[in-house]
């Protein structure tokens, strides 16, 4: 996939915090990193921490900001998208503005990032990895628009790796159930639940799982890596 001697280089966003944190610190052995996100301290904080990794702030919302970021990548190995956003609320109570932002967060954002990088991931033949949910496989009652974007941003993925295959991309979605981050006791506290530790993946497991999608050799593709709870 790459020169010898050269190693190879990933992309991860989201990377400031949770799942793209753990994500980033997983690769980091055998990767030098581009660390995306929005908070410059702690993306700079884990940049300092990872040899060979840098921050690489962007708000990737912003189509122009994003096209400038990716000026220079050439070659990409991986590309992680760990960043998403869970506005939750059933259909009664979501506005339009919500539907909106979800999906430019969770979809077009993804979408958009991805095709400018096509060049560079089919350069190196690399990998695309979209750490997706469980709501992107089943979809429950006030969880209507962020499931939406979910199955959208699984549909992506399909698409993405029948067009991309040809070109020696691979591209795998990764399901993971509830994790053990902020996001997910934001979510026990909106729906009046109770935290359980064995109820939750860490993060470092779901982190486990796309290095194994992004390692994997030549003659495997990993279309969907389903992950749930041991103690759920």
């Amino acid at each position: 996939m790459t020169e010898p001697d050269v190693r190879p280089l990933a992309l991860v966003t989201g990377a400031s915090r949770g799942i793209g944190a753990a994500i980033a610190r997983a690769l980091a052995p055998g990767y030098d990193l581009l660390l995306g996100g929005r908070d410059t301290a702690a993306l700079q904080a884990l940049a300092d921490e990872l040899p060979g990794a840098r921050p690489w702030p962007v708000e990737l919302t912003d189509a122009a900001a994003v096209a400038e970021a990716v000026g220079g990548i050439e070659r990409l190995d991986a590309l992680v998208h760990s960043a998403g956003i869970g506005l939750l609320g059933t259909v009664a109570e979501t506005s339009a503005e919500t539907w909106r932002r979800q999906f430019d967060v969770n979809v077009v954002a993804v979408a958009e990032l991805t095709r400018l990088l096509l060049p560079a991931l089919r350069a190196a033949h690399g990998r695309v990895v979209l750490i997706n949910s469980g709501s992107g496989l089943t979809a429950r009652a006030g969880w209507a628009s962020y499931a939406a974007s979910k199955f959208a941003l699984r549909a992506f993925a399909d698409a993405l790796r029948e067009e991309e295959a040809p070109h020696g991309v691979r591209v795998t979605s990764v399901h993971p159930g509830r994790v053990d981050t902020d996001m997910q006791r934001d979510v026990v506290a909106h729906e009046g639940g109770t935290y359980t530790p064995a109820s939750y993946l860490r993060a470092e497991s779901v982190a486990g799982a796309v290095l194994l999608a992004v390692t994997a050799p030549p003659d495997t593709a990993l279309t969907e890596l389903v992950l749930r709870p041991a103690g759920a």
